[in-house]
C-alpha cells in the first residue's frame, strides 16, 4: 500500500537508480502518470514530458479497455475486444474519433507548456501511476518505438504480472514495485488517491520546464 503518488515514486526511483541512463527523459501518461513522471524526473535528473494516449472504452462499460489509441492515430484492440457485446467497426471509428479528439484537446494543452522531448537515442522512462489493462502504456510503447530511442523502460508502482507481459516485447526494461494476482482497482493500493486535475499537471511541467532552463 502507497500513502500517495509521491510515496510510490519515491520508491520507484531508488530502484531506478541503479540503472545506466543515458540522457534520460521520463514520460507521464496523463493525468495521475505525470505526477509520477514528475517525482521521477526530479530524482533522476531527467526532463520531464507527457505521452499522449487513451484507452478505447468498450460499450456500455466505460471502465472496460478494449484497446487503446496513441498521438498517431493508430488503434490498438485487446484480444477479446471483439466478443464485448456492442463492439461493431461501426463503434470502433466512433469511439477512435472521439479519444482522438480529446487527444488533440490535451496536446494543445500540454505543448504550450511543454514542446515535446526529442526521445532518439535517449533512455526513455514511460510511467503512470498504476496499470490495471495496459492498453494505453501499450499505445504509448509503440509510438515511441517508432522515435528510435536508445532504450524504454517501463516503471509503475503497480499492475498485474499478466498484463506486464505484455509490455515486455515493447520495451527494454520493467520495473514495478507490486505485482498482485488479485487485481480490482488501481486506487485500492492507495491510501490517498485523489485524481489529478489538467491544471495540476500542466504546474508540474511548468514547473520542470522553468527548472530545466534555469
Amino acid at each position: 500500500m502507497f500513502k500517495n503518488r509521491e510515496d510510490a515514486a519515491l520508491q520507484l526511483a531508488k530502484r531506478l537508480k541503479a540503472l545506466k541512463l543515458k540522457d534520460p527523459v521520463v514520460l507521464g501518461i496523463p493525468r495521475g502518470g505525470v505526477v509520477t513522471a514528475a517525482v521521477l524526473a526530479r530524482e533522476l535528473g531527467a526532463e520531464l514530458d507527457v505521452v499522449l494516449s487513451r484507452k478505447l472504452r468498450a460499450p456500455y462499460q466505460p471502465e472496460l479497455a478494449i484497446g487503446a489509441i496513441g498521438e498517431d492515430g493508430e488503434v490498438y484492440l485487446n484480444s477479446f475486444a471483439r466478443e464485448v457485446p456492442g463492439v461493431t467497426e461501426a463503434y470502433i471509428r466512433e469511439e477512435r474519433d472521439h479519444q482522438i479528439a480529446e487527444i488533440e484537446r490535451r496536446s494543445k494543452l500540454f505543448r504550450a507548456v511543454k514542446p515535446p522531448a526529442d526521445v532518439t537515442e535517449r533512455s526513455v522512462i514511460v510511467t503512470d501511476d498504476g496499470i490495471a489493462t495496459g492498453s494505453t502504456m501499450l499505445a504509448a510503447l509503440h509510438v515511441l518505438n517508432a522515435q528510435k530511442p536508445h532504450e524504454i523502460i517501463v516503471a509503475v508502482p503497480v499492475a498485474p504480472p499478466e498484463t506486464l507481459e505484455r509490455f515486455r516485447p515493447q520495451c527494454s526494461h520493467l520495473e514495478c514495485l507490486l505485482t498482485p494476482s488479485h487485481f480490482g482497482a488501481i486506487s485500492q493500493f492507495y491510501s490517498d488517491f485523489q485524481q489529478v486535475e489538467d491544471e495540476e499537471a500542466v504546474r508540474l511541467l511548468r514547473e520542470s520546464r522553468v527548472k530545466e532552463r534555469s
